[in-house]
């Protein structure tokens, strides 16, 4: 795009912290953030929606009313322009009157890449686009990964001791962080479509998987299980409360209808997978299969054997790493399992993007650097 200025910088940003808002509730869409400005102010924002509608520039565009005439409307993800359960963003913004129209990034779906940069300019609208671009796509990269490869963002979440440690010999590992730290992996949680632990972890944490912080009970994402060998008994809480919470459960194909059909009358989502047996293609398999309903966001929650699988096969994203100031040793129990690599050359590479103090824990937040 032409030179931005500092203007254009500071509304694009503010559009970008909207999108922000709307991460983990609402998938099968982008979270995009539009703002609206006139002479210097903002006369209307908007983000997109729990379950993906209304969009930010219909939110926006309300707000602004007919001060939306003669305006720039910054927006985080191009317009969409085709009919789906709403009409085309771009019919609101030609009809509103905004004079300029400042796109950080195309959208990748092919319904739209490019189609609603056109349709605005055909309008007479001036448009700009790759304002923040970087940033636009990394924060939406769960949609484009789904797009574009069709699985989602995958991020491996971990609580360890200085040593990498999930617990000690025993098993025992309530708690390793603290308060502070166990409440911004809830944040986490509510930021995720979709939460995955595997069966021996189900089995053994009887782990709830929802978000306990006041007011966000209702980001709860939805809860799924890998358990190709059922070791989950149609009595565990995770079964039992499915009507609650969406539960999925990806298995392998042998077993028998009659035994699955208990917790499908539970609420359970079962899924029979071909390829459950085989520890590289099942991460693949599971990944394909919640695309295909529409998630984009994925926080892998455990145990070791699970995430091990998921960094083998190439499929983590993002590490949220908790680390506690404490040393368990070698007998505690790692949070990885073995990788076996042959050469340094093979070990997947993770770029830090922040250190977060929590109390007295820390979480490294890290991306994967690209092949």
């Amino acid at each position: 795009m032409a030179t931005a200025t500092s203007e254009d910088r500071l509304w694009m940003t503010a559009a970008l912290a909207l999108a922000r808002r709307g991460l983990g509730r609402v998938s099968p869409n982008p979270a995009v953030g539009c703002v609206v400005v006139a002479a210097g102010r903002a006369i209307g924002r908007g983000w997109t929606q729990p379950g993906g509608r209304p969009h930010a520039e219909t939110e926006a565009l309300r707000r602004a009313g007919p001060a939306a005439r003669g305006a720039t409307a910054y927006i985080s993800l191009e317009p969409c322009s085709h009919h789906g359960k709403t009409p085309p963003c771009t019919d609101a913004l030609i009809e509103s009157g905004i004079k300029r129209c400042v796109i950080s990034c195309e959208d990748p779906d092919p319904r739209v890449s490019g189609r609603g940069i056109a349709a605005l300019q055909q309008a007479g609208i001036d448009v700009e686009v790759g304002l923040c671009a970087d940033t636009a796509r990394e924060l939406n990269r769960g949609f484009f990964l789904n797009k574009l490869t069709g699985r989602p963002l995958v991020s491996l979440k971990l609580a360890t001791s200085l040593d990498g440690r999930i617990a000690l010999a025993s098993g025992e590992s309530k708690w390793i962080t603290g308060e502070a730290a166990r409440a911004r992996a809830h944040l986490l949680r509510a930021s995720h479509d979709a939460i995955l632990v595997g069966g021996g972890t189900a089995l053994a944490d009887n782990p709830r998987l929802d978000v306990r912080l006041p007011g966000l009970d209702a980001r709860s994402p939805v809860r799924v299980v890998m358990d190709r060998r059922l070791q989950l008994p149609v009595e565990h809480d995770l079964v039992a409360q499915a009507r609650i919470r969406p539960t999925l459960l990806f298995t392998a194909k042998q077993h028998d209808e009659a035994v699955l059909a208990g917790y499908r009358e539970s609420g359970v989502e079962v899924v029979a997978c071909e390829g459950a047996d085989d520890d590289s293609r099942f991460p693949e398999v599971v990944l394909k299969a919640l695309a295909e309903r529409g998630l984009t966001r994925l926080l892998l929650e455990g145990g070791a054997g699970t995430a091990t699988s998921f960094l083998r096969a190439g499929l983590v994203d993002r590490l949220e790493w908790f680390r506690a100031p404490m040393l368990i040793g070698a007998d505690g129990l790692p949070g990885t399992g073995r990788l076996e690599l042959e050469s340094l050359v093979q070990a997947p590479v993770f770029r830090r993007e922040a250190l977060e103090p929590l109390g007295e824990d820390l979480l490294e937040r890290y991306r994967r650097e690209a092949a």
